[in-house]
């Protein structure tokens, strides 16, 4: 008989920043419920603003959740200096930036290397440049930023979609770990097309998180 005690991999933590409804988190809890994250758990969440509903998600679920204020922009110092504190003190493995209304300094970016990724409702290119090829041979702007979706509607584009990528000093420009498209209708309003979108991004969150947690690196 092997005497030798069964090791086990330990799990993949995860911190999820919210700014609103938290749709995207729940997609995430949803599926850790579900069984179809093996090796995940969601180990904190942190929200830019008191009255975002994602932290009555969190706590319906019995989740550690803090509101940390955010609002403006003298307070982003003090902001970074607690968030890494928690990130330490909850031994986070990765962040996900779920409908996170906010930009990170580059600074507080560059200690988490491929540890950070972020949900973009739009349709972003592997190598960081200025246009985007649809799978039907489509060229359109790489559309960065806020107010995408209003963009795109502006702009008349026929396509958009949403966009996982691990997060870089320059604004949606990482390395694209998952992405869909999504076709433009032509009744389409913000809203309706924001509501498409959701439904991709719930998908894809769930997605790029389980490959990230199959690719067994250390991340701490």
């Amino acid at each position: 008989m092997n005497d030798t005690p069964s090791q086990t991999t330990a799990p993949l933590r995860i911190a999820v920043f919210v700014s609103g409804s938290g749709s995207n988190l729940q997609a995430l809890i949803d599926a850790v419920e579900a069984d179809e994250l093996p090796g995940v758990e969601i180990a904190l969440v942190i929200s830019s603003r008191a009255d975002a509903y994602g932290l009555q998600r969190a706590l319906q679920h019995k989740l550690s959740a803090i509101h940390l204020p955010w609002t403006r922009k003298p307070q982003q110092a003090q902001a970074e200096a607690r968030i890494l504190a928690l990130l330490s003190l909850f031994e986070i493995d990765l962040i996900v930036l779920a409908g996170w209304m906010r930009i990170f300094t580059p600074e507080f970016i560059a200690q988490f290397p491929r540890r950070m990724i972020n949900l973009h409702p739009a349709l972003l290119p592997d190598n960081g440049a200025e246009t985007y090829t649809t799978s039907d041979g489509t060229i359109i702007p790489a559309l960065r930023g806020l107010h995408v979706v209003e963009r795109a509607l502006e702009a008349g584009l026929p396509v958009t979609g949403s966009s996982v990528h691990y997060v870089i000093p320059e604004v949606d420009a990482g390395p694209v770990i998952a992405r869909a498209e999504v076709a433009i209708r032509p009744d389409d309003s913000a809203e309706t097309l924001h509501e498409r979108l959701k439904q991709e991004e719930h998908r894809l969150v769930v997605e790029a998180v389980r490959e990230i947690a199959q690719t067994k690196v250390t991340l701490r």
